[in-house]
């Protein structure tokens, strides 16, 4: 039989096992990695891949489809349903918020489920890779996601329950805003192309440009730990 009650108790003693550590090092990490602005250069990165590999009109439907899907992701996670179900967070939980370890005394707004965090990592990375159609570019990204989503537990303003109801409608929408593309560009023919060459994808963009998206991500994920470190060394001294 279904028992809400029993899946909310293993929702929260599951987060007290994932949350936290006894590391400042890592509460560095994950704080940094959480944040919006280490990510701009990824970003750029993306937008670089997109607009050498389309022509100006495919681009600009592109980048609007992006902007629908994270205002589509954003606003049915804290728009509808953080007030809808007014789940508190772990961090403002009296049941459980002084068993949560608090990062730099971080707690977030009151309520939390579902992620948006989730819901707009997941909603883009599935964006992408269904639009690149590259193994190694589709790994990464869901990599990338997967950390976002991880550093939201550590941090203690998630359950596992938000984040995985969050991904969930993230996925559904990234499918959705490719379908919508795809019909598009079908029907106007801004993207009627079939390239067959080691050199690019089956969805025709260059293997190269990719590379170098991936140089720019995981040259942050390699940025992170020594943004942290500064960090800590600035509040040891």
């Amino acid at each position: 039989m279904f028992d809400l009650g029993q899946i909310i108790d293993f929702d929260k003693q599951l987060l007290l096992c994932l949350n936290g550590s006894d590391s400042l090092f890592w509460d560095g990490i994950m704080s940094v990695y959480t944040t919006t602005l280490v990510w701009i250069p990824f970003a750029l990165a993306l937008v670089y891949l997109l607009i050498k590999n389309n022509s100006l009109m495919n681009f600009f439907l592109l980048l609007l489809l992006i902007a629908i899907l994270i205002a589509l992701t954003d606003g049915i996670t804290s728009t509808i349903c953080k007030p809808l179900f007014a789940r508190l967070r772990p961090t403002h939980d009296p049941e459980i918020m002084y068993m949560v370890d608090v990062v730099n005394g971080y707690r977030a707004y009151k309520y939390g489920f579902m992620s948006s965090h989730a819901a707009n990592s997941f909603g883009v990375a599935v964006f992408v890779l269904l639009l690149v159609k590259n193994r190694l570019l589709s790994i990464s990204v869901i990599l990338w996601a997967a950390i976002n989503c991880y550093s939201r537990i550590y941090l203690g303003v998630h359950y596992p329950g938000d984040i995985l109801c969050g991904a969930l409608v993230g996925i559904l929408c990234g499918v959705l805003m490719y379908r919508l593309y795809s019909y598009i560009s079908n029907h106007t023919r801004t993207n009627n192309r079939g390239w067959i060459s080691d050199n690019y994808t089956k969805s025709g963009y260059s293997v190269s440009d990719i590379h170098f998206m991936l140089m720019v991500l995981y040259g942050t994920f390699a940025l992170i730990p020594a943004i942290a470190f500064i960090i800590l060394q600035h509040k040891l001294i």
